[in-house]
Formats: C-alpha cells, structure tokens, sequence
C-alpha cells in the first residue's frame, strides 16, 4: 500500500513566512533532487504528523502531491521543536524509480524472547541499530529482520551474516575488503555482575594544620 501526503507550492520564504505558516497549523519543507530544481512546498501539520504515526513512513516511497502533480519521494530529513517534539520542517528526496537509491534502514531484531540464553540472563548487545543500503525504489525495505532465536552465549551476527532482502546490497561490503568493514552487528553476551565492596578500613581523621586554610584572597588567585 503506497502513502500519500498533499503539499501546495510555497512562494514565501524566510522565518516570518515560516512562522506564519506554523500559526497557521502549516509547515514549511522542501523537494530536491533527481535532477531539477529545488521547489519550496507547504505541508499540514496535522497531516505530516499523522502520516509519520506510521514507522514505515520513514523507510518508505512516498507519493508526495504537490497541486495534484504526483512525485516519488523518500524522507530525507526531518526537523522538530526541541521542546515539544512538533515537526518544524521536512526535507523530500525526489527518487527515479529506474535509478538505485542509497540511505539507512533500520534493523529489526527478532527471537529474544525465545532465545535460551537470554532467557537465563545473558544480555543481547546490538552494536548496529540500522544499515545503510542501495537498491531500487520498488525494492526498498522498511526494515531488515536479525533473527536472534537461535544465538548462544558468546555467538555474534556480522554484516555478512545478515539476510538481505531480493535486490537490496549493503553498502558497506562493496568496498572491496570485506573482512575490513565485516563489523559485528549483535552478540548474546554474559551479564557483567558488578559486585559491592565494602571498604572497612578505618578512614584517618581529617588534620587541619595551621596555616594550610585558604582565605577568600587565596581562592581568588586560583
């Protein structure tokens, strides 16, 4: 199912226009990309915020209608208040479905609750949250699965030992070397204990030695 968010053509510009637009429950964002021109566009603020309720929205080819003129597009970037979590801004990357894209998608971690060795107490450390890929549009995943049911204490997953979706390569392994940038995804590692120790040595006393107290002129010359 393809999601889809409506934008009109912005013809202001500046933080007055932005402001204007927010009081008006709108946000500025912009279209780049592909080979054309940058186009400033508005977007509701309710609608934005509801499309991106959805988590695949992030990971996924939008079709972005802009005055009934239909484009493909990803989310490039987005920018929010840091107060109040409110989106302030969207950055859209047209995307030609017949050209590979490249950008991160985040993994998905799946069978820690079945794993025996988790379940005993060891602790799963993921070194790697998300990848970056390239593939076609039509190929892009909203996520990759690291099936982790099966990991025994001290067993790691590397890049290499990931299961890539039909037609979606990571990046990181055409660069040659490989082994060089085969770097550990997640492993089941033992749980650290750290113990208390308590210190029962008798603590000496404090000595205060005339002479050896600091004056407010002493402090100020520090």
């Amino acid at each position: 199912m393809s999601l889809t968010i409506n934008a009109t053509v912005r013809e202001d510009q500046g933080k007055g226009a932005s402001r204007r637009l927010r009081h008006a429950e709108q946000i500025p964002a912009i279209i780049y990309g592909a080979g054309k021109a940058p186009t400033n566009i508005t977007l509701s603020i309710h609608e934005i915020t509801h499309l991106l309720e959805n988590k695949t929205a992030y990971t996924s080819v939008l079709d972005l209608m802009v005055d009934k003129k239909k484009e493909a597009v990803i989310i490039k970037d987005l920018q929010r208040h840091p107060a109040k979590s409110i989106v302030t801004h969207v950055d859209f990357l047209r995307i030609n479905m017949n050209q590979a894209l490249v950008t991160n998608i985040p993994l998905h971690f799946i069978g820690a609750d079945e794993n025996e060795g988790i379940r005993l107490g060891a602790i799963l450390n993921q070194f790697v949250t998300s990848v970056e890929v390239s593939c076609l549009p039509a190929d892009l995943p909203t996520s990759i699965d690291v099936d982790i049911t099966n990991l025994e204490l001290g067993d790691h997953i590397s890049l290499t030992g990931l299961e890539m979706p039909k037609g979606v390569t990571l990046t990181a392994l055409t660069h040659g070397d490989i082994e060089a940038h085969d770097q550990s995804v997640v492993a089941v590692q033992e749980a650290k204990i750290m113990a208390e120790i308590e210190d029962d040595a008798p603590v000496a006393p404090e000595t205060e030695v005339a002479g050896d107290e600091a004056t407010d002129d002493d402090e100020g010359d520090k």
